[in-house]
C-alpha cells in the first residue's frame, strides 16, 4: 500500500496544483472551476507522457472520479429523483437500447464485426469507456475486439470531452431551460466527470439533475451487459447466462445511492453535508484536470474512419433523441 501511494503522489500533486489554479481562477477572474480544469489539464498533457506523474494521473481519473461521484449523492435526495419524472427515464431507457442497437446495424452496415458494432453502441449509450471495458469484456476474446475496444476508450474520450464544452453553448443558443438541459446533458454526454462538468455550467440544480440522469444511465450498465453476455457472449452456451458481469457495474453507483438514502433521511447535520459535499466538487475538478490530462486529440486521427464514422453517428443519434425529448416530450 506504501509503494502504491509513492507512486501515485506525483500525479496527484500534479492534478491537485492544477485544481487549485483553476479555485483562483474561478475565484478572481469568474468562470467554471471544472471548465478551467479541463483546459488546463488539456494544455499540460505532454506531463501524462512523463511515467513518473502518469500512475497518480490515472488513480485521478479513476479512483478519485468515482469517490467523487459517490460522495455527490449527499446532495441528490429521492425527491430529487422522482422530480425527473417517469417519462425522463422511460425517455432514458429507450435512447440507450437505440444506440446500442444502432451500433449493431452500423458494424454490419460498414461490414465490420457485430462485437465492434456492441462495443462502441454501448460506449456512446450508457457511459463511455467504462461501458466498452465492460461489454468487450463478456464478447469473444480476440485481438481484433482488444484493439476495436482500445480505440473505442480513445474516440469516446475525444467525443465526450468536445461535446461537454459544445453542448452548454448549444443548449444556451436553442433558449433550452436549466432543467431540461440538466436532463439533455445527463443523457447525451458519455463520462460521468464531463456530464457533471457541463450540467454545473447551468447551475447546481441542473449540474444535480445530469448527474442523476447520467447515474441511471450507468445503472442500466447491468441489464445490458447481462443479454449481450447472454446473446452475444462467451457464455451464451452455457448455463451461466452472463451473470459473472454482475462484478462490472461500477461500485461508485452504490456509494451514490447509500448517500443519497442517507441525504433523503436527513440524519446528518446541515454543516457536514455541505462538507461532504464540498469533497466532492474538490474530487472532481482534480478528476476533470487528470480526464484533461490524458486526453490527446491528436491519438483521434489514429482511430481509421470507420470506428470515427460509428462513434459520430452514434453520439449525434443519441443527442438528437434527447433533443426531441426536451422539446417536445418533456
Amino acid at each position: 500500500m506504501l509503494t502504491t501511494a509513492k507512486q501515485n503522489l506525483p500525479g496527484l500533486l500534479v492534478c491537485l496544483i492544477i485544481a487549485m489554479s483553476t479555485s483562483f481562477l474561478s475565484e478572481n477572474y469568474g468562470g467554471p472551476q471544472l471548465l478551467y480544469a479541463l483546459l488546463l489539464g488539456l494544455s499540460l498533457h505532454f506531463l501524462y507522457l512523463n511515467e513518473a506523474v502518469k500512475p497518480g494521473i490515472d488513480f485521478c481519473a479513476k479512483t478519485i472520479l468515482r469517490l467523487g461521484v459517490a460522495f455527490l449523492g449527499i446532495r441528490i435526495t429521492f425527491a430529487d429523483i422522482s422530480a425527473i419524472g417517469i417519462n425522463t427515464g422511460f425517455m432514458v431507457i429507450m435512447a440507450v437500447a437505440a444506440t446500442v442497437c444502432l451500433g449493431f446495424l452500423l458494424a454490419k452496415f460498414l461490414k465490420l464485426s457485430p462485437d465492434f458494432g456492441l462495443i462502441a453502441g454501448g460506449s456512446v449509450g450508457i457511459c463511455g469507456a467504462s461501458a466498452a471495458l465492460a461489454v468487450a469484456s463478456v464478447l469473444p476474446k480476440s485481438k481484433e475486439n482488444e484493439q476495436f475496444t482500445l480505440l473505442v476508450v480513445v474516440g469516446v474520450t475525444v467525443l465526450s470531452t468536445i461535446a461537454m464544452v459544445t453542448y452548454p453553448f448549444a443548449l444556451q443558443m436553442l433558449n433550452i431551460g436549466d432543467l431540461s438541459a440538466g436532463i439533455f446533458i445527463g443523457a447525451t454526454i458519455h463520462d460521468v466527470a464531463q456530464v457533471v462538468a457541463a450540467g454545473m455550467l447551468f447551475g447546481s440544480e441542473a449540474g444535480d439533475v445530469a448527474t442523476v440522469v447520467k447515474l441511471f444511465r450507468v445503472a442500466l450498465l447491468l441489464p445490458v451487459v447481462l443479454v449481450i453476455s447472454i446473446f452475444f457472449g462467451t457464455q451464451r452456451a452455457t448455463n451461466q447466462l452472463g451473470w459473472g458481469s454482475l462484478r462490472l457495474i461500477p461500485t461508485f453507483l452504490l456509494g451514490f445511492v447509500a448517500l443519497s438514502i442517507v441525504a433523503s433521511m436527513e440524519i446528518l447535520p446541515t454543516s457536514i453535508t455541505h462538507q461532504i459535499g464540498g469533497i466532492s466538487r474538490w474530487m472532481l475538478v482534480i478528476a476533470i484536470a487528470a480526464a484533461g490530462l490524458k486526453t490527446n486529440f491528436q491519438e483521434l486521427a489514429k482511430l481509421g474512419w470507420q470506428p470515427v464514422f460509428m462513434l459520430i453517428v452514434e453520439t449525434l443519434f443519441i443527442a438528437i433523441l434527447g433533443l426531441i425529448f426536451i422539446m417536445y416530450g418533456a
